[in-house]
């Protein structure tokens, strides 16, 4: 079985996320089922959808990923999922032109050394953005400037949710779904209906 997996920093970034998708299925997954996809911090060790694809996954299954960026962006926890692919005896996909076959327990030394190469660049890469975004926080708070998004508030809710929010306090749809509708997490849904509430 072919396994997808795909990730977004923010869900602003869907476009992105869709033409991953589209990439997996190009490199053989066959039904949208066996994509799993988040929009996570690629630094993050615990997201959800990845460690659901990591235990699904059995001897002779295929992941693949477009990048591996889209993997992690930790050396450390780059390290722990080759690992895992070796344990379990499974084959990565990096956008279909580098595979990694490990259906015999073990991983070819020059191919883990390239894969971790890899790995090292997509962290750096990341620190060097995140760098620059404090740098440019720091040059903006010392001119005076808003740091970040404005606090939201009642008046700032979006529309879309108080067109659903009569229909959850009515029992007519739960969070979950009103998280679907409005294309947001649930996370968020909670975090409105808790300014909505407020006196």
């Amino acid at each position: 079985m072919i396994y997808g997996y795909a990730r977004c920093s923010t869900n602003e970034e869907r476009q992105d996320i869709d033409r991953q998708k589209r990439e997996l299925y190009a490199l053989g997954v066959t039904d949208d089922k066996y994509i799993y996809w988040e929009y996570e911090s690629g630094t993050k060790d615990d997201r959800a959808e990845l460690q659901k694809l990591m235990d699904i996954v059995s001897e002779g299954d295929a992941i693949a990923t477009t990048e591996v960026s889209r993997l992690t962006r930790s050396t450390k926890r780059l390290c722990e999922i080759l690992q895992t692919i070796k344990d379990k005896k499974l084959i990565l996909d990096i956008g279909g032109s580098f595979r990694v076959d490990c259906s015999k327990g073990e991983m070819d030394p020059m191919t883990e050394g390239m894969v971790k190469m890899w790995g090292v660049f997509a962290e750096m890469e990341r620190n060097i953005i995140s760098q620059r975004v404090k740098s440019g926080m720091k040059n903006a708070a010392a001119k005076g400037k808003q740091i970040g998004r404005p606090e939201t508030t009642k008046d700032r809710l979006p529309d879309k949710f108080w067109k659903y929010y009569q229909m959850y306090k009515s029992g007519d749809i739960n969070i979950s779904e009103m998280a679907r509708i409005m294309d947001c997490s649930r996370v968020s849904v909670y975090k409105y209906i808790k300014i909505a509430e407020m006196d």
